[in-house]
């Protein structure tokens, strides 16, 4: 009897397919001799694992298989024929609920599995679950109608061969280009590689070709989302849930889709709603718990912050959202517990550095600094090491800023753009004092507080292009090549698409920090609008930014060399902006704020051309939602608790005052 073909390596290797072939031929004694030999020489490689796991079952060896297998999901949980092959070893022991167990898990990860949805069919059958019978069943019918290797290519990214999978699936589609499935997986594709204006096309199309296709207008949504464009997300959404209501996954994103729009009254309903049939889910009181926090809410959140840990006691997000209220204490209990947790042998890589980064903040609110900072350097370390940042290509794109966006540049095209006043862009690096410019600024009654806006980046990914080459990058040169009539437009589209984050005052702020990379591209489109610089000592700033552990991007942060050359290249970049824009762009000192509040209210105020208003001064009685890390510190009266904070880790910051260099005493 010939085997299931193991699904392809992620590390091909000629000794791999060379056992592939061997099982393929029914003889699986030799090719378990050739996995283990190879598995001795070169252990971990997963499709090894899985191909001994496979030799062993059909040697009637299942028990032995099954340890293979535990030992296979230590270390790829997300393998999905993994649990596939733990459900055929079960179905040889003759054990029923292990089996459905097991089939559920990996159709869970990889609806793509035809012998998974088959098998649990006639297992629900033979059990008397009929309805499940049913829908697995529904699922081998829909298989059928797939081309087979739409179904291993979908397997293949499933199971995070993304590479392979797009090598599957891009030839396939130039024979069959209207195929929907094949059309959804590399939209799929493009959205796991963040080329999210490709994906955004292909599920239109998906759409236009396949109306009913559920699965597809979800992933739709999601594109948008991804996007930013919330308003348009939320109606897909909501044409989802007419059809099904009760969709927890339709729901749970509609409430997500809200909180993108800052309708955060409106998303905690929601969300709280979902929370009545699954009052022990962890991520909900997560989302509950966020929600709360940006409402300014906090012992409620911390509530809610808590359930999610009592949910989950080794969910690390919901510990460092504790810490990262900036004013929360955790007590001796809390931090014996997290510490326990995060020495777990088993623990998943993202909880381990969301308890480091909880933990060095916890120790260092105790005096602990050098173990605090052990804990920051871990959590740094790992979430740096998942990462593909590369710090030469944003120094790269300084440079070519700097190139193509001169004063002659700018000189020739006065006048051109959208002449519009109300924007306020506020730019810089994270954790420099911009949230409390911004609280600040809202406090005025002419001033919108709305958040940190992507569509400024948005529009710079759409004039790069599909081509996503490091090595050819059209933007910023491409801004060489816009018409008058395309500033105009990109303007005018710009005030259009944060219209859903205003609510009709004259003025609004866009707190987006690295704006300040596409000041050239602001100043065509949006000639009038006002542009904010806050600017923190370089020491304290890296500091606070290398313990920020960021819900997403800002990859920079993560070393010490990455944040001191990001800031360089910040600074360099703004001398620029200073000096072939002269006038352009208020520079604010955090420290001169902290030290001088009414005299740099009034100067913000005057750069913006509004009058004084008392409320400036009081911005912490400003009611307004806050999604940024500082939330908690700007609804407090100012103080200088943060300003030398950094002087307690002095010595182990050396590396970072010599990657720093000049500016590191400026």
């Amino acid at each position: 009897m010939a085997a299931e073909p193991a699904t392809p390596s992620a590390l091909p290797d000629p000794a791999i397919a060379a056992i592939r072939q061997t099982m393929e031929q029914g003889k699986f004694a030799d090719a378990l001799l050739a996995a283990e030999a190879l598995a001795a020489r070169s252990p971990g490689i997963r499709d090894v694992e899985y191909m001994r796991a496979v030799c062993l079952r059909y040697l009637q060896r299942a028990p032995e298989a099954l340890e293979v297998l535990t030992r296979l999901e230590e270390a790829y949980p997300g393998f999905s024929r993994l649990y596939q092959e733990r459900g055929h070893c079960y179905v040889a022991l003759r054990d029923a609920p292990n089996a459905i167990e097991a089939y559920q898990k990996a159709v869970n990860r990889n609806p793509a599995l035809p012998a998974s949805w088959s098998k649990l069919a006639t297992l629900y059958r033979m059990t008397g679950q009929h309805d499940n019978a049913a829908i697995a069943a529904s699922h081998v019918e829909a298989a059928g109608k797939i081309h087979p290797e739409v179904i291993a290519a979908t397997g293949l990214f499933c199971d995070g061969d993304v590479g392979e999978a797009e090598r599957r699936i891009r030839p396939y589609l130039l024979q069959h280009p209207q195929d929907v499935e094949g059309m959804r997986l590399l939209a799929k594709i493009a959205l796991e590689r963040d080329v999210v204006h490709d994906a955004d096309i292909l599920l239109e199309a998906v759409l236009e070709l396949a109306p009913d296709y559920r699965a597809a207008r979800y992933d739709y949504a999601r594109a948008l989302m991804r996007r930013h464009k919330y308003a348009p997300a939320l109606a897909q959404l909501e044409q989802l849930l007419k059809d099904e209501p009760a969709n927890r996954q339709y729901r749970t994103t509609y409430a997500t889709a809200h909180v993108g729009t800052g309708n955060h009254e409106r998303a905690l309903e929601l969300y709280r709603d979902l929370l009545v049939d699954a009052p022990r889910q962890p991520d909900l009181h997560l989302s509950v718990a966020h929600t709360l926090k940006t409402l300014g809410r906090q012992p409620e959140a911390v509530e809610a912050y808590r359930a999610a840990a009592d949910a989950r006691p080794d969910f690390g997000d919901a510990y460092w959202s504790l810490a990262n209220l900036k004013t929360y204490r955790f007590t001796d209990r809390e931090i014996a517990a997290m510490r326990e947790q995060e020495a777990a042998p088993r623990i998943a890589r993202e909880d381990r550095y969301h308890l480091c980064f909880a933990l060095g903040k916890a120790l260092e609110d105790l005096g602990q600094f050098e173990e605090s900072w052990r804990y920051y350097e871990r959590g740094n370390a790992l979430k740096r090491a998942e990462s593909d940042y590369d710090i030469a290509a944003i120094e790269q794109a300084t440079a070519e800023q700097k190139r193509v966006c001169t004063a002659e540049f700018f000189a020739a095209r006065r006048g051109w753009g959208c002449q519009a006043p109300d924007p306020i862009f506020i730019v810089g690096l994270p954790r420099s004092g911009s949230t409390l410019l911004e609280q600040i600024l809202a406090s005025h009654s002419q001033v919108e507080g709305t958040m940190e806006l992507a569509e400024i980046a948005t529009y710079t990914v759409d004039l790069e292009g599909p081509n996503r080459d490091a090595s050819q990058r059209r933007y910023p040169a491409v801004l060489a090549e816009l018409t008058r009539e395309d500033a105009l437009r990109y303007g005018e589209r710009y005030l259009e698409d944060t219209r859903v984050y205003r609510s009709g005052k004259a003025y609004f702020i866009d707190k987006m920090p690295n704006n300040f990379r596409h000041l050239g591209f602001i100043h065509l489109i949006l000639p009038n609008a006002k542009i904010i610089d806050a600017r923190r000592e370089p020491m304290a700033c890296c500091f606070s930014n290398l313990k920020q552990l960021f819900a997403g991007g800002q990859e920079f942060t993560y070393s010490i060399n990455d944040i001191a050359r990001y800031y360089r290249t910040y600074v360099e970049l703004m001398d620029h902006w200073d000096a072939v824009l002269p006038g352009r762009i208020l520079r604010v000192q955090h420290e001169s704020v902290v030290e001088d509040l009414e005299g740099n209210v009034r100067r913000l105020l005057d750069f913006c051309g509004l009058p004084f208003e008392p409320a400036c001064l009081e911005f912490h009685k400003t009611e307004r939602s806050i999604r940024t890390a500082s939330s908690e510190q700007v609804r407090r009266p100012i103080n200088r608790e943060g300003l030398d904070q950094w002087r307690n880790f002095e010595p182990w910051l050396g590396p970072l005052k010599a990657a720093l260099g000049p500016l590191a005493g400026a």
